[in-house]
């Protein structure tokens, strides 16, 4: 089965009903997406698919369609992406792992609500769960990387 991770093919020999995280995690090493639930309840194994949000632990890796792009390829160490930049300069995470999903939906929001409300940030990211409670930092971090996205 073919797959295009962070811009690069891979080719893997699992079953179509394994679910994407754990080709990612088990197959391919990439360990950015975290297993939380298994229901895709908590988020924290969210990717992108062709830029759209999707669980990846609910989703079987046969009927995956178009490029995944976890954490790892969302931005580079040299060149953050926005909403990593504003992740670090906010100090938003504490134990840091639902950050990855959460990053992951805030950079979908904003790819679609380039200038959102809290209201908007809000629902976006209702769906995945921080144990910390680090909800206004994240917000706050949202919108600091909506800002910086105008301004590039």
């Amino acid at each position: 089965m073919k797959l295009i991770v962070n811009g690069r093919p891979h080719e893997v020999d699992v079953e179509p009903e394994m679910p994407l995280l754990w080709v990612l995690r088990d197959e391919l090493g990439i360990t950015g997406p975290k297993y939380g639930c298994g229901i895709a309840f908590c988020g924290a194994c969210t990717v992108h698919i062709d830029g759209a949000p999707v669980r990846s632990c609910a989703m079987p890796v046969g009927q995956v369609e178009g490029e995944v792009t976890t954490i790892e390829g969302l931005g580079q160490p040299e060149a953050l992406h926005a909403v990593q930049k504003a992740w670090v300069d906010l100090q938003v995470a504490q134990c840091g792992y639902c950050q990855s999903g959460q990053i992951m939906t805030a950079a979908s929001l904003l790819q679609t609500t380039p200038s959102p409300t809290d209201e908007e940030i809000d629902n976006a990211l209702a769906a995945n769960l921080c144990r910390c409670g680090t909800y206004p930092r994240i917000r706050a971090a949202v919108k600091q990387a909506a800002k910086n996205l105008k301004g590039a």
